[in-house]
C-alpha cells in the first residue's frame, strides 16, 4: 500500500474498475434517474434506471484514464453551468504557465461548484485541471467518494476527534499536497477555511497554511510556501442558490445559540448549489503570492487582501450593502446607480426583491449580510484600512 492510499484520487489504472462499479451503483443511478427525468422517476424508475446504466457503460466504455474522463464529461459539465448562470468568466489565467504546478487557494461559498469553475477556467484555457481537497464529511456514500476521486479530488480528514490522530492526519494530508506540487507536478486546489463563508466575510484560516509546512518542519516556513507557488483565488457568484438556507442558519444559531443539520441537508446542498440559478459568475487567479511569506498570519493577511480584492462584486451587492444597517459611513462606497448601465440595475433590483420576499423577515438581515460584506471588506481594503 502507497503512503497516501488513504486519501488519494483515483490512478489511471483504477479507472475502469471504479466505473463498472459506479454503474452498477443502485442509489447513483436512482440519482441520476431524478436528476434526468424529474416527473418519469417514480413511476418509471424500474424502466429508466438500467436504460441509463446502459447508455452510460456504452459511452464511457473506452475510458482508461482520468484525463479521458474529464474530456468526456466536459459536455456535461457545461450544459449544466450555463442552465444554471448567465455565464462564467475569468481573468488572470494567464498568471498560471503551463508545465508548472500551483497551490490554488480559493474562497469558500459551495461545496461542489467553487472547484468545479476553478476546474472549468483552467480546463477551457488548455491547463491541467487541478487536484481537489474534499471533506470526508461530504463522502458518506459510497457513490460520492467514488465519483469525487475520479475527479481528482483526494480526501481531508475532517470527522477525525483525536488529537493524536488529528494530527497524523494533517501530517499525511501536508505531505500529500507539497508531494502533488513537487513531485507529481500537478496543482492543488484547497479552500481557505474550513466550511462555507455563508456570511458572505471571506478569511483565511492561518492553520491552513501552517497545514502546509508541517511535512516540512525543518526548512523555515517562508521556502516552503515558496516553494508551493501559492496561489490565491477569487470566486464571485451574483447569487448563492443556497443564500436562503445560509441565512436560516445564521438566524438559527444567533437566537438559539447552536445549530444541527438536519440528515441530508449537506445532499440537499451540493444539488441546489449544482442546479440553482447562479447569475454570473467570476473566477479571479491572482499571482502567486510573494509577500507576507514570513509566518501564517501575515500570509493569511496577505491572501485576504490578494482574495478579496480579486472579487467581483455585483448589483446586488451594492444594492444589500446600502440596506445594511451596519455599513460603515465612513468608506467611501458609491451607489449600484453609479456603477451599473440602467437595464442591468433594474434587473439586478427585480431578482433581489425577489429574494427578499422569499425570506422570512426575521432573517432578511442575515440575506443581506451575505451580499453586503464583501463590499464592505473590498472597500476598507482600498482605503487601507484594516479588516
Amino acid at each position: 500500500m502507497g503512503e497516501f492510499d488513504a486519501i488519494r484520487p483515483y490512478a489511471d489504472a483504477e479507472v475502469p474498475a471504479v466505473l463498472v462499479r459506479l454503474l452498477a451503483d443502485d442509489e447513483f443511478l436512482r440519482i441520476l434517474t431524478q436528476f434526468r427525468f424529474p416527473r418519469l422517476a417514480a413511476p418509471l424508475g424500474w424502466l429508466l434506471k438500467p436504460l441509463i446504466a446502459y447508455r452510460l457503460r456504452l459511452e464511457f466504455r473506452d475510458v482508461s484514464s482520468v484525463a479521458q474522463l474529464q474530456t468526456r464529461i466536459a459536455r456535461y459539465v457545461d450544459h449544466t453551468i450555463e442552465r444554471a448562470t448567465d455565464g462564467v468568466s475569468y481573468s488572470g489565467i494567464e498568471h498560471l504557465q503551463a508545465g508548472k504546478a500551483y497551490l490554488l487557494l480559493a474562497n469558500h461559498r459551495d461545496i461542489v461548484m467553487d472547484p468545479a469553475f476553478v476546474n472549468y477556467a483552467v480546463y477551457h484555457a488548455g491547463l491541467p485541471t487541478p487536484r481537489i481537497a474534499i471533506g470526508d464529511n461530504l463522502l458518506q456514500k459510497p457513490f460520492v467518494s467514488d465519483l469525487m476521486r475520479l475527479n481528482k479530488s483526494f480526501i481531508v480528514h475532517r470527522s477525525i476527534s483525536g488529537r493524536r490522530e488529528k494530527l497524523a492526519a494533517y501530517q499525511l494530508l501536508s505531505a500529500y499536497i507539497n508531494h502533488s506540487i513537487r513531485v507529481d507536478s500537478e496543482s492543488v486546489w484547497i479552500a481557505h477555511a474550513e466550511g462555507r463563508a455563508k456570511d458572505g466575510d471571506d478569511r483565511t484560516d492561518s492553520a491552513i497554511l501552517k497545514m502546509f509546512h508541517m511535512s516540512r518542519k525543518g526548512e523555515p516556513f517562508a521556502e516552503v510556501i515558496n516553494s508551493l507557488h501559492l496561489t490565491p483565488v477569487s470566486i464571485s457568484y451574483e447569487y448563492d442558490p443556497c443564500d436562503q438556507a445560509k441565512a436560516h442558519e445564521l438566524f438559527t444559531r444567533a437566537s438559539s445559540g447552536s445549530y444541527t443539520k438536519a440528515a441530508g441537508e449537506d445532499d440537499q446542498s451540493i444539488a441546489l448549489g449544482i442546479t440553482g440559478y447562479k447569475g454570473r459568475v467570476h473566477v479571479h487567479f491572482s499571482t502567486p503570492v510573494s509577500a507576507g511569506l514570513a509566518d501564517s498570519k501575515l500570509l493569511a493577511a496577505e491572501m485576504d487582501r490578494q482574495i478579496l480584492s480579486g472579487y467581483r462584486l455585483f448589483p446586488v451587492h451594492y444594492l444589500a450593502y446600502a440596506m445594511w444597517a451596519d455599513r460603515d459611513p465612513t468608506l467611501a462606497v458609491p451607489t449600484a446607480a453609479e456603477l451599473f448601465p440602467h437595464a442591468e440595475l433594474n434587473k439586478a433590483k427585480s431578482e433581489w426583491q425577489r429574494r427578499l420576499a422569499d425570506c422570512p423577515d426575521e432573517q432578511q438581515r442575515y440575506l443581506i449580510l451575505q451580499y453586503a460584506n464583501p463590499v464592505r471588506n473590498q472597500y476598507r481594503i482600498k482605503a487601507g484600512l484594516p479588516l
